[in-house]
């Protein structure tokens, strides 16, 4: 039986190495089991937030990033730690077989290795959060503005896992590492800037209105009443038409609801964002026959229109 087995540090170094053992029936559980234990040591100090990850993870798969990262081999670490689900620098170096029925692995990270792997990455994303911010003031205080803030926040929220795993490992702190708190303030002071104008002709209640402006909501951004202020931007144009429609012998009444919209920028004079949608919805009333008509129109703002002012949205970060 291998010393490593009883005491892993009398094999490897506790000051050159971060290492775990894993047992299990077959190789490939003692192994998965040895990396665990490897990841443990970091333990909810170097996990990303998901929301964070996530939004990075996309980029990295859109290539929005690939501009900013100096080699192949450092996308590729990138992609591989998006969420933290592989740490970098970690190799099984040895399996052992009791000759009954248990495996026996153990995980090995070289401290001085995986430093400079993740002190690359942090450089790497750095490089990115600065590509990110460099902006004009007019196109700092706009849609694309607020959303590479967005970003950057979010890369910086990656970096600062990334740092964590650096200084358990003992290496060097690096200064210039930040959270993504100012970003995300400065992202939202941005915001503050660029209202969200949203007119909406035949509406009832304002059950249109407050169907868009909850889409512009989830991404931060405040929705106002395009006919009560001026100066706006970015405005939402909606135009609604309920038509009554005749089927013969069905003893119902129906309704049809028509929107056709263009989310604009009056600065440039060009539509971000089209979107239409029509249904027809019945019911013995005339009145609940329109009321199911909104009804439908609501969903599909809330499913389809959200969804296309996402991909509005996520395509402004910039491609190199």
């Amino acid at each position: 039986m291998p010393a490593w087995v009883n005491d892993v540090y009398s094999a490897y170094s506790r000051s050159q190495y971060i290492a775990a053992t894993g047992f299990g029936r077959d190789r490939a559980t003692a192994e998965g089991n040895a990396l665990a234990s490897v990841s443990a040591f970091f333990g909810q100090s170097v996990q990303i937030e998901r929301v964070a990850a996530s939004s990075y993870q996309q980029a990295i798969v859109n290539g929005v990033m690939e501009g900013w990262i100096d080699t192949a081999e450092m996308r590729s670490n990138i992609k591989s730690t998006a969420f933290m689900d592989n740490l970098m620098g970690v190799e099984i170096k040895e399996v052992w077989f009791d000759s009954r029925n248990t495996y026996y692995a153990v995980a090995v990270m070289e401290k001085s290795n995986a430093i400079a792997i993740y002190t690359r990455l942090i450089q790497a994303n750095l490089n990115v959060i600065n590509n990110l911010i460099t902006m004009t003031p007019a196109e700092k205080n706009s849609l694309s503005g607020a959303i590479r803030y967005r970003f950057a926040a979010a890369v910086a929220d990656v970096n600062t896992s990334y740092h964590n795993v650096v200084v358990l490992l003992e290496g060097r702190p690096i200064t210039s590492v930040t959270s993504g708190d100012s970003y995300r303030v400065e992202a939202q002071n941005i915001i503050k800037t660029i209202p969200i104008g949203i007119r909406v002709d035949n509406d009832r209640n304002g059950r249109l209105f407050s169907a868009f402006a909850r889409c512009f909501a989830d991404w931060g951004f405040e929705a106002a009443n395009a006919n009560t202020v001026s100066n706006i931007r970015y405005v939402l144009d909606v135009r609604a038409a309920l038509s009554p429609v005749n089927l013969p012998n069905n003893s119902n009444i129906f309704s049809r609801i028509e929107l056709t919209t263009s989310l604009t920028d009056t600065n440039l004079g060009i539509v971000l964002v089209p979107y239409s949608f029509n249904s027809r919805e019945g019911h013995v009333t005339q009145a609940e026959a329109e009321n199911r008509a909104f009804t439908a129109a609501e969903r599909n703002i809330n499913d389809v229109f959200a969804s296309l002012l996402s991909d509005y949205l996520t395509q402004l970060m910039p491609r190199n």
